[in-house]
């Protein structure tokens, strides 16, 4: 239970500007096009209580913690976005659902440069995190200041390309699926865009199947270590 709530200390920041700057991109960038519903709403805003759900970002991220070998995923509340008040509505509800994605590359890339800006300021810090059975922790004032910032910026990278890398999954009402759905021609857009209220149930099978059937670890897997890796050396 202590290490639980030790990574947890370390886990909820990134994981809370993760999926709430998600969804301010979407509202965002819907607004920039036309569409001012997310404004209408007061979701337009970065107040992490206003995107806060309780299911997606409380109890499931919580629960792959607990869980050993677990990965860790949560989300926040969607932001409403009405297609037809924006100006162009296929060609810029792909925009609306890229800005997610995007910005959590963009947060990604950003932890990156944090990271390494702390590995120069005191290149030791690699030794202290992860913690090694074998190394003392830190216990001098700038080891104990930057200790805890060298493993928020690592958990940033890591949650932020799993959610930019599952997020790009070409399933409604996932992100990759809605720009699908924008970028086909009418007629298999309206036959992909018929299984979003299924989707989430087709992403649980596909979860639940993915020890025996790795369809989405073969796909978010290799995406989500090259990112990280590039990050994280660059």
């Amino acid at each position: 239970m202590a290490q639980f709530f030790h990574t947890l200390s370390y886990v909820i920041l990134p994981l809370m500007l993760a999926v709430v700057l998600h969804e301010y991109a979407h509202g965002w960038v819907a607004n920039y096009y036309g569409d001012d519903t997310a404004l209408r709403h007061g979701r337009l805003t970065l107040n992490p209580l206003v995107h806060i759900d309780r299911l997606g970002t409380i109890i499931v991220p919580l629960l792959c913690l607990a869980l050993p070998g677990g990965f860790l995923i949560g989300w926040a509340k969607p932001v409403p976005v009405t297609p037809g008040r924006l100006r162009h509505p296929r060609r810029d509800m792909a925009r609306v659902a890229a800005a997610g994605p995007a910005m959590n590359f963009a947060l990604a890339i950003f932890s990156g440069i944090v990271l390494n800006i702390l590995l120069a300021i005191d290149p030791t810090l690699q030794n202290h995190w992860p913690p090694q059975p074998r190394i003392a922790p830190r216990t001098d004032l700038l080891g104990m200041l930057l200790v805890p910032l060298v493993a928020m910026a690592m958990y940033s990278i890591l949650i932020n390309t799993l959610l930019f890398a599952f997020n790009l999954l070409p399933i409604p009402p996932l992100d990759g699926g809605r720009i699908v759905v924008s970028s086909l021609p009418p007629g298999p857009a309206f036959r992909l865009g018929q299984l979003e209220p299924y989707g989430m149930l087709i992403i649980l099978g596909l979860l639940l199947l993915d020890p025996w059937i790795p369809i989405i670890s073969g796909f978010i897997g290799p995406l989500i270590h090259t990112m990280s890796m590039m990050i994280i050396v660059t």
